[in-house]
């Protein structure tokens, strides 16, 4: 089973960008964040014909999250029970497979400029979903909670970290907060199963970031014990930060055992 996890930077801008990575990737479940959509507005007719089930949570302009499958989905839910929030930022699904699996997609608030009334609200946003996570936890279903959480975990996961250790996504509290939410027992499962330096998964646009390597890690899958026990691999898709219209993030893959 492919579980991945990709912010598309509109769906409108990249639509046909979008399609042809669904094809390259070959994923069961894909968890899209910052669609940049109202709801109703998602490209649903050419995502379906490609064979997925799509569950939507759409904002204009900003935000927004999906999650597409190739197997049924049920009890779909678009917001945390911790957390009231008129922001798109947060979609769960049951994935209806012979092992059914609780799949979580979310978009961590940026939280810039830090300190400040943004950065408030990220760290307010993560406390929340790690309140989620420890009721997930003692549910004791199968899941998995993928997105973009706009952090960089440890120096390491970025090009250098004195650009980035006084940005929001780098703070010591943002990294410390990361820490918290993954000692309920979750597991990371890039560093797990590849676990390099300087592997990224965002490049600004500016600057020739592409290009010189200059790079951040902030897209990450989170999995429970009963998943991490199925884990076996994970993929970074680089490609597709050099296609045409790319967003500036790119999808990140984990392969779990059938």
């Amino acid at each position: 089973m492919r579980i991945a996890t990709w912010n598309v930077n509109s769906m409108k801008a990249r639509l046909q960008t979008v399609l042809q990575v669904l094809t390259d990737i070959n994923a069961d479940v894909v968890c899209l964040q910052e669609l940049k959509c109202e709801t109703d507005a998602f490209p649903y007719l050419e995502i379906e014909e490609l064979g997925w089930n799509c569950a939507v949570h759409g904002q204009k302009s900003y935000n927004g999250v999906a999650l597409l499958s190739k197997f049924p989905l049920q009890d779909v839910t678009r917001e945390m029970s911790t957390l009231k929030d008129d922001q798109a930022r947060y979609i769960e699904a049951t994935v209806l497979t012979d092992k059914p699996v609780r799949v979580g997609g979310l978009y961590l608030p940026n939280g810039n400029p830090a300190p400040g009334p943004k950065y408030d609200y990220k760290l307010e946003w993560v406390a929340a979903l790690e309140d989620h996570a420890r009721s997930l936890l003692k549910a004791e279903e199968p899941f998995v909670l993928c997105g973009d959480y706009n952090a960089i975990p440890a120096p390491e996961d970025c090009w250098d970290d004195t650009v980035w250790n006084t940005d929001a996504l780098g703070l010591p509290e943002t990294r410390a907060a990361w820490r918290q939410l993954k000692h309920l027992g979750l597991t990371d499962a890039f560093e797990v199963c590849d676990g390099r330096a300087h592997q990224y998964t965002f490049w600004d646009y500016q600057g020739g970031a592409f290009q010189k390597d200059h790079g951040i890690r902030i897209d990450h899958i989170l999995a429970c014990p009963r998943m991490t026990d199925r884990l076996t691999a994970i993929e970074i898709y680089r490609k597709a930060r050099a296609m045409d219209k790319p967003s500036d993030h790119v999808p990140m893959i984990a392969i779990f055992e059938d």
